[in-house]
């Protein structure tokens, strides 16, 4: 991620909008952690998330800090908006908390009103646990999800990066058509699959290609194997296409010749389950109730207890290891859908027992009155002579 991706007058516009709630929250600034937001605010993609990084983002027109490992110092320097930057380490050992907490109090912010943010990945137990202990007493709020709420509906020019990682996606799936035939690996069809991608402006996922194929096909998320493709093998193979950090997450059914019958009846089952996850979303629509139709189609046919996924989730720019959002397309979400959210369609079904399953995976744009597939690849099974 870059600056130069988008406008200035759009991240400013970010900015505002992020700084109207913090001020409808009473906070005087935000400590920004998770990554995905981070560049969502200043157009930063560095690799400190392995580590520690954070922004602080003020309530009123100051400063902008971004601190982070002193290597990448550089890069943030050059491509994101952050008007001071701070590194820690690198030539001796620093720990980041105490550049942390010296910000904190250089600043002045350790006395105000401080949002914190506490995600899921990229801030350790040690990290957190010095964190709080430099705030034990002082006024601050979990603000995990005050960026989050406010992106999971994204501007035009953010659906412009996502059509062009969705077009990327559908590259990949071209390349396993074309590579996909008896006595190669797993490994060998995924590498051409990502050499393509790559090649038409893909970046490296954030989370890595699921590549199931025969008996293995039961498994929900199993990576590209060296087990070496037979004649009848049915196959679901699920990716992302990523551009510019901005995903769209895609998966087909191949097979090698003619399938199993079991293996066409799964195959026939989640096709259908997503056309009517697809049929009904518009504006207004509940998450759950994308959930509970999906589960209703897969449990007409006796395999609800088969139903081992969630049906769907929001889709984010890609930070290792995910491209998830908060809002998700299952039992007791409280999230209801908007125009101009992504969300990926994908109930499935896995039976160890059997040694089989089934997943189809489709990305569409919420609309006020309808789904976008951004896919131009339909969902029938992909035969491969």
């Amino acid at each position: 991620m870059s600056k130069h991706y988008f406008t200035l007058a759009e991240f400013r516009q970010r900015q505002a909008a992020v700084r109207a709630e913090m001020a409808r929250q009473g906070l005087d600034v935000l400590v920004v952690i998770n990554p995905v937001n981070i560049n969502y605010l200043i157009g930063a993609a560095p690799k400190s998330y392995q580590v520690f990084e954070c922004v602080f983002f003020p309530l009123e027109d100051r400063p902008i800090i971004y601190t982070l490992r002193l290597g990448d110092v550089a890069e943030v320097t050059d491509y994101s908006l952050a008007d001071t930057v701070r590194g820690w380490g690198g030539v001796k050992y620093e720990d980041p908390i105490d550049v942390f907490t010296e910000i904190l109090v250089a600043q002045g912010y350790i006395d105000q009103r401080i949002g914190i943010e506490f995600p899921d990945y990229y801030l350790s137990v040690r990290n957190y646990q010095k964190i709080m202990k430099v705030l034990d007493g002082k006024r601050f709020v979990d603000a995990s999800s005050l960026i989050e709420n406010i992106k999971l509906i994204k501007s035009p020019a953010e659906i412009a990066l996502i059509r062009k990682a969705a077009a990327i996606a559908d590259i990949g799936i071209e390349s396993l058509r074309n590579t996909l035939r008896p006595g190669i690996t797993e490994r060998q069809a995924a590498a051409e699959a990502h050499k393509d991608m790559m090649a038409a402006g893909g970046e490296s996922p954030a989370s890595p290609m699921n590549f199931a194929s025969g008996e293995r096909t039961c498994y929900a998320h199993v990576m590209p194997s060296d087990r070496v493709l037979q004649p009848g093998d049915f196959m679901h193979i699920e990716f992302g296409g990523q551009f510019n950090k901005y995903v769209s997450t895609i998966a087909r059914h191949f097979s090698l010749g003619e399938p199993s019958q079991r293996a066409l009846q799964l195959h026939e089952i989640t096709h259908e389950a997503n056309q009517a996850c697809i049929d009904m979303i518009r504006e207004g629509v509940r998450a759950e109730d994308v959930y509970k139709k999906a589960l209703a189609v897969i449990g007409r046919c006796g395999l609800a207890q088969y139903n081992l996924h969630v049906t769907g989730y929001g889709i984010a720019p890609g930070f290792p290891p995910s491209w998830g959002e908060s809002i998700s397309l299952f039992d007791k979400s409280e999230g209801i859908l908007r125009a101009g959210m992504v969300v990926s369609i994908e109930p499935p079904i896995f039976i160890h027992e059997e040694r089989v399953g089934a997943r189809i995976i489709d990305c569409v744009i919420v609309h006020k009155d309808r789904a976008e597939v951004l896919s131009t690849i339909p969902e029938d099974l992909i035969r491969i002579p």
